[in-house]
């Protein structure tokens, strides 16, 4: 990196702030951080302090000082503390930051991308800038594979896109570079003007206009605009011109009018003529027309989205110059790209983290810190193959490895390849080392995986799905994915609505509503939620034992678990003088073992009418408080029956101002302050006027809204889907099922997938009730819901000409087709379809 030519002084310069410090050098900065959980060296990283709607970095200055950071770059010295009217004072007498230097800037966002913008005039070599809907990080990445052998390429680390991400990429610049790869994506109005200067592309690409995003523009016309921005001073502009916004919208500003083009089209005439699209099997013979020649490119994929993007990537090596004989079997090589951080069960009681089709250094830390991410396991292994075509000296790279592996306590190294065999020695922890996959297959026993969490990181050429396939535990081929960037967007969405100061709760209790305890409440850990809530003890034991250090609140403490509750320094619900006194025993029982006070979290009942205390107990429960110093109430709350309900809200606001009434008593008894909550995720939205100190996010974290508007600004969490098993042709008047209850009014297909009432699917659905959905069509459940097993009449899919086959994927819900309607067919609400999910379904989590 080329931060080496950057001092503090310089930066300061550049972003036009001013210096706090009693140091008298002028310290080079080598890194940026913006994220303190992702802290790699402290030595020379410049913590630049963003402030969102939703976090404000100012807040972590003090835990980031501890772990050996000295510079920071801040808006004011009062967003040091925020939230309050107080300073701290940043150099001299009184300081808690003696040999730190502070970085003064009007906005550090703003900051942050003119000093990306100033990095980015220092370079002439041709930047590619990619835009649009969809498909921009894919052909990037294809981009990559089919250049790097030209040129050495700096790009974009996955889909860094954003106002943030952008500048971040841009950092990545270095003087060696022959081509820079980076794409942009703007989610509303006036946004790209700012990526803009940072990118400066010299060719513009974009890809297309379609729906992401649209609740922010006013249609697809002022998107194309606001795109097209990027491309404001390039030399050429890259597109489809089948998009007709697209063609339209260049054509008509005086400014990109007057900038080359490079067109491609399926249906006009153009700098690229596509002339034939045929699929064969599992390849697409592209043919076109350029220059007056005729030429084909075959890529090993048939999708449409993928055809588009291909041919993209195909007109710009036409632009660049690339001879077509070498264009054709690159494309030929092209590699699906994984987009996602997946992690699943793995043998040995293992978890197993996939991300095994490149092996680019950007890519790597960010699949590191998803992996330092995971706390379900102490020991921590990568699988890691050569790091190919970084344009470094693999000396130098390996031995910075193996210090970032050190500084982020990994405990094993395996690796595969005969770089970083040749560079072992730059390992310092555990590590082991082979040519191949194959020699390590051969040699390695997977018995020595055991207990510990495993990231396997490998670029294409070696086959890391070898080691995947022998790594994972085996399970029937219906999953459940949990997407959990969904989950951080939807914490976010809550978050961005609550008052300064106000905190959150989220509710892990029922396996986390399906989605997996563990792995979910580690997420809220990572994004800091300030507490976690179970249902029973042994829900929050087992997290415990995982490692979860927040907060665990049990709502449901049970007389026979108390001991084990107070053991792992869980906080019981206490709803009623039965359960205290139980609790009061408990703590005589353990007291030897125990804190000076155990924190306790007082129910009170204003209408729900299930657990919680009335009016009449305030006073023999303040008795019991005020007698044993030993409990502490750390929160008082209630419950809403009905707050998603506008007919009911004149109950739900009694019941708040119930609640009001009823946790001011307590202050009588209780002479010190403590957290009062009462709203739950519909609450959140709907009465925001009774956020009090806390607030608990329950079933809008996992993306069901408590009315379509809301549903539409979550993200839906988790994807049910199978496989097809069998396909079978039923003769008009055969039966499918038990008790002959599908009855083939006509000559039937059928495919048969792994799922029943086993798994947590509703009989309900059966005899053409539910649908599953193969390849985004609906195929109607026929017959009765076995244990095990479903049949779904796939006819008209196969006379709509569907090439239906045995391990086609069938879907029961996802973002398409969200769980909200599954609920409505059976009856019931999301809750019980996703907590019906049988553990034996499998889990995976992915990060995109």
């Amino acid at each position: 990196m080329t931060f080496e030519k950057y001092t503090l002084n310089r930066i300061c310069e550049i972003t036009g702030g001013h210096i706090l410090s009693s140091r008298t050098d002028d310290p080079y900065v080598r890194d940026l951080l913006i994220d303190s959980r992702r802290l790699v060296d402290p030595a020379g990283c410049l913590f630049v302090a963003l402030v969102t709607q939703r976090n404000d970095g100012h807040r972590y200055i003090g835990d980031l000082y501890e772990k050996g950071v000295r510079l920071f770059m801040i808006r004011d010295r009062r967003y040091l503390n925020p939230g309050t009217d107080k300073e701290t004072p940043l150099s001299g007498d009184g300081s808690p930051y003696p040999d730190a230097a502070f970085l003064v800037v009007n906005d550090t966002l703003t900051a942050l991308q003119k000093l990306a913008a100033y990095h980015r005039s220092l370079f002439t070599s041709p930047v590619i800038g990619i835009t649009g809907s969809n498909g921009k990080t894919i052909v990037k990445e294809w981009l990559f594979q089919l250049l790097a052998q030209d040129f050495r390429i700096i790009r974009s680390p996955r889909s860094f896109n954003s106002q943030i991400g952008v500048p971040l990429s841009v950092m990545k610049m270095e003087g060696g570079d022959d081509l820079a790869i980076i794409e942009a994506g703007i989610s509303q109005p006036g946004e790209m003007e700012h990526l803009e200067p940072i990118i400066r592309p010299t060719i513009g690409l974009i890809t297309n206009i379609g729906h992401a995003h649209d609740e922010h523009f006013l249609n697809a016309a002022q998107k194309a605009t606001e795109k097209l921005k990027l491309f404001e001073h390039s030399k050429i502009i890259m597109y489809c011109s089948d998009y007709t916004v697209i063609r339209e919208k260049i054509q008509s500003s005086p400014t990109l009018s007057t900038i080359s083009t490079f067109t491609w089209s399926r249906t006009g005439e153009a700098d690229l003529k596509i002339t034939a699209v045929n699929k064969r099997g599992e390849n697409t013979l592209i043919e076109g027309l350029f220059q007056g020649r005729e030429m084909q490119i075959t890529i090993p994929l048939t999708d449409e989205a993928s055809i588009e993007n291909a041919i993209h990537c195909w007109a710009v090596m036409l632009y660049l110059g690339t001879d077509p004989a070498v264009i054709a079997p690159r494309m030929l090589q092209l590699t699906p790209i994984a987009l996602r951080l997946e992690l699943k069960e793995a043998v040995n009681h293992c978890s197993l983290i996939n991300d095994i089709y490149n092996s680019d250094i950007n890519s790597l830390g960010i699949a590191i810190d998803f992996l330092l991410s995971q706390n379900q396991h102490p020991r921590r292994t990568v699988i890691l193959s050569d790091i190919l075509q970084s344009g470094r000296d693999k000396e130098e790279l390996y031995r910075e490895l193996g210090e970032v592996f050190a500084f982020k306590k990994i405990d094993r190294v395996i690796g595969i390849g005969k770089d970083i065999s040749r560079y072992s020695r730059m390992f310092p922890m555990e590590g082991s080392f082979f040519l191949t996959t194959d020699d390590f297959l051969a040699h390695y026993p997977i018995s020595q995986f055991r207990d510990e969490t495993i990231l396997l990181k490998g670029a294409r050429l070696f086959e890391f799905e070898k080691i995947s396939r022998v790594l994972q535990r085996k399970a029937h081929e219906t999953v459940l994915e949990i997407n959990l960037d969904a989950l951080v967007h939807n914490l976010n969405y809550y978050r961005s609505k609550l008052k300064p100061g106000v905190k959150a709760m989220a509710m892990v209790k029922a396996f986390a509503y399906g989605s997996g305890s563990f792995e979910i409440a580690n997420l809220m850990q990572f994004h800091r939620v300030d507490y976690l809530a179970v249902a029973y003890a042994d829900e929050g034991v087992d997290l415990r034992k995982a490692g979860i250090r927040l907060p665990i609140a049990v709502m449901s403490p049970e007389e026979q678990s108390l001991d084990l509750l107070l053991k792992y320094n869980l906080e019981p619900e206490i709803y009623n003088i039965h359960i205290l006194e139980l609790i009061e025993k408990a703590i005589d029982r353990n007291q030897t073992a125990l804190q000076d006070e155990v924190q306790i979290h007082i129910k009170l009942d204003t209408g729900m009418h299930r657990l919680g205390f009335n009016e009449r107990d305030l006073d023999e429960l303040g008795a019991h408080l005020q007698a044993n110093p030993r409990l502490h109430v750390r929160s008082v709350f209630s419950h809403l029956a009905a707050s998603e309900d506008p007919a009911e809200d004149e109950f739900t606001r009694r019941q708040i101002a119930l609640f009001n009434t009823m946790s001011k008593k307590i202050t009588q008894y209780v002479q010190y302050p403590f957290i009062r909550h009462i709203l739950n995720s519909a609450g959140i939205s709907r009465f925001p006027e009774a956020q009090l100190d806390m607030v608990r996010i329950g079933i809008g974290l996992y993306g069901v809204g408590f009315d379509e508007a809301e549903g539409a600004a979550l993200r839906n969490v988790s994807t049910l889907k199978t496989v097809v098993t069998q396909v079978r042709w039923i003769p008009k008047g055969d039966t499918v099922g038990y008790n002959r209850k599908g009855v083939a009014d006509t000559d039937k297909v059928i495919a048969v997938v792994p799922i029943g009432y086993a798994d947590g699917l509703d009989r309900r659905l059966g005899n053409g009730h539910g649908k599953f959905y193969i390849g985004g069509k609906a195929a109607p459940v026929i017959g009765n819901i076995c244990m095990d097993l479903v049949m779904l009449d796939v006819t008209e899919l196969v006379n709509q000409g569907m090439d239906i086959r045995e391990g086609e994927e069938a879907v029961l819900f996802s973002d398409e087709h969200p769980v909200t309607e599954l609920a409505k067919l059976t009856g019931t609400i999301p809750y019980e379809i996703l907590t019906s999910i049988s553990p034996r379904v499998k889990r995976i989590y992915f990060h995109e």
